[in-house]
């Protein structure tokens, strides 16, 4: 079982093993600075943040470029290192595990604030006065998501569309199988494996090229944003806006806390341990953002590499605890503030629609929209164009869904890799303290 371990940008910039090197050669504070920057230029020359929305785009395209193959050599050989297959299954098993029941527990979450909140409670807003045009889109796509759909998706045209098709599902299904394949060969698939490792470690150097643009890319989204859509949007729904980020905040600091706690680290050192990611998850609005860059830092805390590369593709689309919690307030919101009252059986049903309809959203931006549409869709009782009144601060709130499903997903890698008993504790320790070893670029160490 090998671990790879690169020393770029991501991997070590925001580590103090390089005492000598300056605080504005960290990515996590380049990061920073350009998301100032953005705000400022998008709230004082607006044409021209929008201008920036190239720039923004152009990084995560870069960056989804490269999530697909990182996701396939990870796997690959994460499985192809196992031999054992039945471990495969019960990592797998323990992942789904994770996220059904934290999923289900944000929607109830999102739930039960917004009961006793009420942020929509007031507004008294006439449904017929919304503008249903302005979610026609997204509506017309929530109609495509039905679960068959979602189900026959996960399988590509070819097995290298999984590859090229940018669906994190299909690349994750292709890549089991070969995995899978390349492990019952024995012995015979010895030398395949070992090429993809080799292929691994450059195209992590790739990614740590890449992340090189995150400030400028950091940037631009957020002058986009700021710029679009205005930070003074954000005065007309401050109550929902901000019930959601307090309840997201809590949900991180006390329930998945809690769970640090129990699998014996702090949830502090870890969202310390992975600011420069959460950094770019914020400026660009967008988790994928960041996905190469979690693989390889959970696997340099001491995650096992088949693990990493089971729980985090999969947590994508199925471990989305900010999104959930949005779900459901939101949805309550739009009833509260178009005089819907909606009776507990209501609420249970809209719960479950939303469980069913959460697991197939991707984490990139505006998948949290697409899925309360679709959730709306089928409860009746409150109206889809109800959406137009969030559709405003949706771009903000999806900052917060993107950090959330962030974080949830690197607590659960450790998790699932405590669970299984693979978990390298003194590596995971040595990481949250800011104290891994830094080792040459292209290196390798015995997992």
């Amino acid at each position: 079982m090998v671990r790879i371990a690169i020393d770029s940008p991501v991997a070590t910039g925001d580590s103090p093993a390089v005492p000598s090197r300056p605080w504005y050669r960290h990515l996590y504070a380049q990061v920073l600075i350009a998301i100032l920057a953005g705000v400022l230029v998008g709230h004082y020359a607006p044409h021209t943040g929008e201008a920036m929305q190239p720039i923004g785009d152009g990084f995560i395209k870069l960056v989804k470029m490269i999530i697909a193959p990182v996701i396939f050599l990870t796997i690959v050989t994460g499985i192809a290192g196992m031999r054992d297959l039945k471990a495969v299954g019960r990592v797998a098993a323990k992942a789904f595990a994770y996220f059904l029941f934290f999923s289900t527990l944000a929607l109830v979450v999102g739930m039960v604030v917004a009961n006793v909140v009420r942020p929509g409670a007031g507004l008294n807003i006439d449904p017929a006065s919304l503008d249903a045009g302005k979610v026609a889109d997204y509506a017309a796509k929530a109609h495509e998501s039905t679960l068959t759909a979602f189900l026959l998706g996960i399988i590509p045209n070819t097995f290298l569309s999984a590859i090229t098709g940018g669906n994190i599902l299909q690349t994750l299904f292709v890549a089991i199988l070969f995995g899978i394949g390349l492990a019952l060969i024995g012995d015979r698939g010895e030398r395949i494996t070992g090429a993809l490792e080799d292929i691994s470690l450059a195209m992590f150097k790739v990614v740590a090229i890449l992340m090189k643009a995150a400030p400028v890319g950091a940037f631009g989204a957020m002058a986009f944003t700021v710029g679009k859509y205005g930070v003074g949007t954000l005065a007309n729904l401050a109550m929902l806006v901000g019930t959601f980020y307090l309840t997201s905040a809590l949900f991180v600091v006390v329930v998945l806390g809690a769970v640090s706690a129990l699998a014996g680290f702090s949830i502090f050192r870890l969202i310390a341990y992975l600011k420069a990611e959460l950094l770019l998850v914020l400026g660009t609005s967008s988790s994928e953002s960041a996905l190469p860059s979690l693989i390889e830092k959970m696997e340099r805390a001491g995650c096992p590499k088949s693990i990493v590369g089971l729980v985090v593709p999969t947590g994508y689309s199925f471990n989305l605890d900010g999104t959930n919690i949005y779900m459901t307030l939101a949805a309550l919101f739009i009833a509260q503030a178009t005089g819907v009252e909606l009776s507990i059986g209501q609420q249970f049903l809209l719960l479950g629609v939303a469980m069913l309809s959460s697991k197939g959203a991707a984490g990139v931006t505006g998948a949290g929209f697409i899925t309360l549409a679709a959730t709306l869709s089928i409860v009746p009782s409150v109206p889809v164009a109800g959406m137009a009144l969030i559709l405003g601060v949706d771009r903000f709130m999806s900052e917060c869904r993107s950090l959330t499903n962030f974080i949830g997903n690197a607590v659960a890698t450790v998790v699932v890799s405590r669970w299984e008993g693979r978990l390298d504790h003194r590596a995971l320790d040595a990481a949250l303290r800011g104290q891994a070893p830094q080792l040459p670029a292209g290196t390798a160490s015995a997992a």
